[in-house]
């Protein structure tokens, strides 16, 4: 047994058994002395006598199957007996006679084998026969075990057989199936027609099929529309007869959606039926009473009103589908909902249900009871985007028509909730000024727009995918519903143009006051120039305080417009407001503040106003911005210094040019004016000719009026100037260059220049230590100096004066001549300061020389280092 794991082999030892009976079989009826309460494995091959020294000497071994098995057992009494494993038996060296000789010579005592020569021998003949007896029984198990296996091989053959028998003739029956089926397949798929007559061709099979199918199919309907027909005039009848539909509620209350659906096509084609025959009923008696019909008298007679029964029915399994999917909705039976939600559709097309979940929805009876305490516009957009996008799901889920639906959902949210939030938003910006109502316009519609857009992304029923092109029209559509009311015709930009001219003039309400107080030159020509601007700008003003008192405005707006003129809420008369010169001066910093106001009107103005009006827009933002910046403030102003310019031209006193600052800002506003219209409103109106060249125009004048008027400034300042020159020097005295000697001031003179002289040479002497200077620096410092000195020794210098002045022509020599002539003059210096001196103070002369590039070089280091 080569393929058994060895295991020990003790005194006990499991065959299998080689005979059925029961019964134990001894091969030695010897008494069993073996010790069995040691574990197998460790219990000894041995014999007792052995141990006691007795030269008779028995090892009985008997079979014992008490559960139906064999078991050999052998026993012995031997101290210290050997232990075997099967490995041992299955060797192939293996020799029984052997085995049995060391084991009798084992068994053997140490002290017999040492003991006198007369002594017994061991007899090992018990021991053989009983191996023997062991082995013969061996020997027949195997035999029984060789049988059993025999048999069992046969009949595992005979299975075997049989069940290759039967594979084969199941293969068989399932080759002639499939045969069969392919054949059958065919002659239903071949398209080739066969003779009626010919019963037996296969290629006409398939039609012959289809056509029966189809008079099958046909059939069918007919007798279904024979039993709806029978049916429907069985219903007719006890309605006609009894007033009631007692079949008809019978189909209702077995319940299901498609009894529903029936009741609902039956209950309509009752209704079509009672408009023809029972027109009494509808009022249509057809000129010839009740009971005719068509002309016909005496075609259907009626006790009951049928009309009146059957709308009442349909009203009743109307609510009842209803409520149906109303207790579907709270339980989100999606299912349910979609089957009343058919059955509805086929019923009135769907408009009950739909306005049932549309009117009913939790969402807009909250709004409603919340409409006044919303905190904002966008808060809602953002709830509105959520709502809208779990509201899709369910509507995708709950109705088969589900556009419809979601477009009237849609339309509420957008009519009802954004619509009324949008005008209580705008209502409350229009109380604080115009400004922020056309902004509060603007962010509202950019709100509304990143909604329309998110929702189209998303795809609501579609999602994951884009909106369908449907619900996307239906959503860009109800966003400009909510805005044609502000942007229609003419009424938006007409609403920027009255914001601007309200901020403007209340920006410039001080300005105009000033201008309108100024005292007025003669009335003449140059008066009758500055004549328009001066009725502009009294009208802008004006308009102020014809906009200030008006009772339209809110007491934010008139905080607002105050707030921005400058000007108290305590001043009760506005024409009585103290201005400063200040204020009627031109200022670069209220132009830019009325150019954010213009470029923020023409933004929302693209955004918001039509793409085809735009031109007309922008001509329109034009006029404004050249009649209040380019004639009210600009102008105006050019005017005023015009007048002071005009008033001097013939003055005996000294010219007042405190008027001149103010025609800078003036030429800075018309250039930024006239840059803002090239670049954003002229071409803001390419699209149409005729709008473009009539701005142009128009801009080239407003810009050429404020160059004339700048430059009739100009011609007469100049004007003014010569006049008083001319006046100036025939003041001059005819004796003035006949002076007397003791009236010369030589000295005075000498003095002065001298001391203005020194004082330049010590700011150029300081001036030069601040910079660092190379061989080509040198150069030019050496230049300049030069002039310097030249330039100061023209003026009537003293000795001394003009000597400290030479000193500067050798600083400029420090800075180009070489280390040995630095090294010469490094031995004439003074040590006090240089300013004024003749000598170039020590100090001095080692901090220009640090200055130069080349100080750390080896000749200018000795010089440096010899100071």
């Amino acid at each position: 047994m080569p393929d058994q794991p060895a295991t020990p082999l003790s005194a006990t030892s499991t065959i299998p058994p080689s005979n059925p009976d029961p019964s134990p079989r001894k091969l030695n009826t010897r008494p069993n002395t073996f010790n069995e309460d040691r574990p197998i494995g460790q219990r000894p091959l041995t014999n007792p006598d052995f141990a006691r020294g007795q030269p008779s000497h028995t090892i009985s071994s008997e079979f014992l199957h008490p559960n139906g098995e064999e078991r050999l057992r052998v026993e012995g009494a031997v101290p210290r007996g050997p232990s075997f494993t099967l490995d041992d038996f299955s060797n192939k060296d293996f020799i029984v006679r052997v085995f049995v000789d060391s084991l009798a010579e084992s068994a053997v005592p140490a002290n017999r084998r040492s003991g006198p020569a007369n002594q017994q021998a061991f007899d090992p003949k018990p021991l053989i026969r009983t191996f023997e007896n062991a082995l013969q029984g061996l020997g027949n198990l195997s035999e029984e075990l060789q049988e059993k296996e025999s048999d069992l091989q046969s009949k595992v053959r005979r299975a075997e057989v049989q069940h290759d028998q039967t594979l084969d003739t199941l293969g068989l029956k399932l080759d002639q199936s499939i045969k069969q089926f392919e054949d059958l397949d065919i002659s239903l798929n071949n398209p080739t027609t066969m003779d009626r007559g010919s019963r037996n061709d296969p290629s006409g099979g398939g039609n012959i099929a289809v056509q029966i199918g189809e008079k099958l199919e046909e059939l069918d309907r007919k007798r279904r529309r024979a039993l709806d027909a029978n049916f429907l005039i069985q219903c007719w009848l006890e309605v006609g007869e009894t007033g009631e539909l007692t079949s008809l509620q019978d189909i209702q209350r077995q319940g299901g959606a498609d009894n529903k659906v029936r009741c609902a096509v039956i209950a309509h084609q009752l209704m079509r039926i009672s408009q023809r025959l029972d027109l009494a009923a509808w009022g249509q008696t057809n000129g010839h009473g009740r009971g005719v019909t068509n002309g016909v008298a005496g075609a259907f007679r009626s006790n009951y009103n049928t009309r009146e029964v059957l709308e009442k029915f349909c009203e009743t399994l109307e609510q009842e589908l209803l409520k149906q999917f109303n207790n579907s909705y709270r339980k989100q039976n999606f299912d349910d909902m979609m089957e009343c939600a058919k059955v509805l559709h086929d019923f009135n097309g769907g408009a009950s249900v739909i306005a049932v979940f549309v009117n009913q929805h939790q969402f807009f009876i909250d709004r409603n009871q919340l409409i006044t305490e919303e905190p904002s516009l966008q808060s809602l957009i953002d709830e509105v985007k959520v709502i809208m996008q779990e509201e899709s799901f369910i509507i995708k889920r709950a109705f088969p028509y589900y556009e419809t639906v979601l477009i009237k959902f849609i339309q509420r949210i957008f009519q009802q909730s954004i619509q009324q939030r949008l005008e209580m938003v705008l209502e409350k910006a229009d109380t604080i000024s115009s400004l922020a109502f056309l902004r509060s316009l603007h962010s509202s519609r950019n709100y509304i727009s990143a909604l329309v857009e998110d929702l189209k992304a998303h795809g609501l029923t579609e999602h994951p995918e884009p909106c369908s092109a449907q619900i996307s029209q239906t959503l860009d559509q109800q966003m400009e519903e909510l805005f044609v009311p502000y942007i229609v015709g003419n009424s938006y930009i007409e609403q920027e143009k009255k914001s601007l001219e309200e901020m403007n003039n209340s920006l410039l309400f001080k300005y105009n006051i000033y201008h309108s107080r100024r005292k007025k030159a003669p009335t003449g020509f140059m008066a009758s120039l500055a004549q328009q601007g001066s009725q502009l700008m009294a009208s802008a003003k004006d308009a102020y305080l014809e906009r200030l008192d008006s009772s339209d405005l809110t007491q934010t707006q008139k905080e607002m417009m105050l707030r921005v003129a400058g000007v108290q809420e305590t001043d009760k008369n506005k024409n009585d407001i103290e201005v400063s010169d200040q204020d009627g001066v031109l200022s670069t910093a209220n132009a830019k503040r009325m150019m954010t106001w213009l470029a923020e009107s023409v933004r929302r103005t693209l955004e918001l106003g039509s793409p085809s009006d735009t031109p007309k827009d922008v001509a329109t933002l034009l006029n404004l911005l050249m009649a209040s910046m380019g004639q009210v403030y600009v102008e105006t102003g050019l005017d005023a210094a015009l007048e002071k310019a005009t008033a001097q031209e013939n003055s005996k006193t000294e010219p007042d040019l405190t008027y001149l600052p103010s025609i800078r800002p003036a030429v800075t506003i018309a250039s930024i004016m006239s840059r803002f219209i090239t670049t954003v409103l002229i071409r803001l109106a390419e699209a149409n000719t005729t709008v473009r060249r009539s701005m142009e125009a128009q801009s080239k004048m407003g810009i050429e009026s404020i160059e004339k008027k700048t430059n009739n400034i100009m011609k007469s300042t100049i004007d003014v100037l010569l006049n008083w020159v001319t006046k100036s020097l025939a003041s001059q005295k005819k004796v003035d260059y006949l002076p007397k000697d003791e009236t010369i001031d030589g000295t005075n003179l000498e003095v002065f220049s001298s001391e203005l002289a020194l004082s330049v040479q010590r700011l150029l002497i300081e001036h030069y230590k601040k910079y660092k200077i190379n061989a080509a620096g040198g150069l030019m410092v050496t230049k300049d100096i030069s002039k310097y000195v030249a330039t100061l020794k023209e003026w009537n210098l003293n000795k001394d004066a003009e000597t400290s002045v030479e000193l500067l022509t050798e600083i400029g020599y420090l800075f180009i001549i070489g280390p040995e002539a630095l090294r010469e003059r490094s031995r004439n210096l003074a040590t006090g300061p240089s300013g004024g001196s003749k000598k170039l103070a020590k100090a001095d002369f080692k901090t220009y020389i640090q200055n130069r590039e080349d100080y750390k070089s080896v000749g200018i280091q000795s010089v440096l280092s010899g100071l």
